[in-house]
């Protein structure tokens, strides 16, 4: 599966494209599942990509999470 396109507001307001990357889900929709059940935890944490950056996405700094494909532009 192709990684996904997330667009993330952060509870300080700024927002930032971030590409999520799960080779073990067999389907956009169970990466999505994997997404908001990571970020519903209050120590959940995702690895993802910022351009050629890694990122850690922390959910308590996380206010909405927008799924796109192909949408956002890295």
């Amino acid at each position: 599966m192709e990684g996904l396109v997330l667009r993330v507001r952060l509870i300080s307001g700024d927002t930032m494209d971030v590409t999520y990357d799960d080779r073990t889900a067999a389907s956009e929709s169970e990466a999505v599942d994997h997404v908001i059940t990571t970020l519903s935890q209050s120590s959940g944490v995702l690895r993802c990509r910022h351009g050629d950056r890694l990122l850690v996405l922390y959910a308590r700094g996380v206010a909405t999470v927008e799924v796109a494909p192909r949408g956002a532009v890295l």
